[in-house]
């Protein structure tokens, strides 16, 4: 799930990723670790974990520039890669199954919220 606020003082995007167990995570797979893989921090597996909340979802939080799309996907334990049923497209990824895409206009207004 992508919740997205936009503080206007500081011109950013507040993007929350969450990734639960009834999420895309695989049949079977008991998640230990998740972390949130993509351009915002240059696809490096290990830079942006997300920490189990009461629920047992995974969750964080990363400020993004306005007027951008970004291509994301989860990483559970390590080696396994889901997406986000609730992201704002999806584009095909450059090793198999397709990327997840989060919008931030430049304009918020331009945003459901």
């Amino acid at each position: 799930m992508l919740k997205k606020q936009y503080v206007k003082s500081r011109n950013i995007w507040k993007v929350t990723f969450e990734l639960g167990r009834d999420d895309e995570v695989p049949a079977g797979l008991e998640a230990e670790t998740v972390h949130v893989v993509g351009e915002f921090n240059d696809w490096e597996t290990d830079r942006t974990p997300m920490k189990r909340g009461k629920g047992g979802a995974f969750r964080a939080t990363v400020e993004l520039d306005p007027g951008q799309e970004m291509e994301f996907r989860y990483l559970v334990n390590g080696e396994h890669w889901c997406n986000d049923r609730d992201a704002d497209a999806y584009v095909p990824g450059g090793m198999g199954p397709n990327n997840c895409v989060a919008v931030l206009p430049a304009d918020p207004d331009a945003l459901d919220q």
